[in-house]
């Protein structure tokens, strides 16, 4: 009798949990969208207000202005029109979306970010953004390979890749530059390489067609 006492629980449990981990395995993922709030819809709504997509407030309130900006968004990248920021919209805009089970450092922009902090931390913002630009316009052209870690990590490509800098942690100042270069801010004029001539005797680079001068890089054609 003790036994059969003691299995009726024991079995009901394990079906308790088998049904909890297939609902946790079930759950959508993370999205905002009409209705949420909270301290993420507030960074989402500083950042469209930032780009000149949300003109409202940043109350961390998710209303029909909010979904109206990211609409445009949307439309602006080449996104799937929905008005919610689910993961590709959140990746588009540089964040991670909480819950989401991920880190910032595995997406593109926190990648750009860690390229600008190592080649051009001691530039303008102007001119961490014309770096971070030059690395998109490279993944336009058919010349170069067609992903930001594919352009990143070509070989010879960068000297940060090279000798470890690659893998400092970006400031505030480098993620927002990889942002705002991501949303279509090029100060490089459509530069696809840049250096420092202090730095630099490589004969071939210094031949280059120089487009603009920002700080200590000469952008360049």
């Amino acid at each position: 009798m003790k036994a059969t006492k003691w299995k009726i629980p024991i079995a009901m449990m394990l079906i308790m949990l088998s049904v909890f981990l297939c609902a946790c395995a079930a759950l959508p993922a993370v999205a905002y969208k009409v209705g949420s709030s909270g301290e993420q819809v507030g960074q989402i709504q500083r950042l469209l207000k930032d780009w000149g997509y949300y003109t409202g407030r940043v109350d961390g309130h998710y209303g029909e202005q909010t979904k109206k900006a990211v609409v445009w968004f949307q439309k602006k990248h080449g996104i799937a029109v929905d008005g919610i920021v689910g993961k590709q919209t959140a990746a588009k805009l540089g964040i991670t979306l909480e819950g989401d089970g991920g880190r910032g450092d595995k997406g593109d922009v926190y990648l750009l970010a860690r390229l600008v902090y190592g080649e051009a931390r001691g530039e303008s913002y102007k001119g961490k953004v014309a770096v971070a630009a030059v690395v998109l316009n490279r993944v336009e052209s058919s010349k170069f390979p067609n992903s930001i870690p594919k352009v990143v990590y070509q070989q010879g490509a960068f000297s940060v890749v090279a000798d470890g800098q690659i893998n400092l942690s970006p400031d505030q100042s480098a993620l927002s530059a990889a942002r705002d270069a991501m949303n279509g801010w090029d100060p490089s004029g459509g530069a696809m390489f840049y250096y420092n001539p202090n730095k630099t005797s490589n004969a071939w680079m210094h031949s280059r067609p120089v487009i603009v001068v920002i700080g200590s890089h000469r952008f360049c054609k």
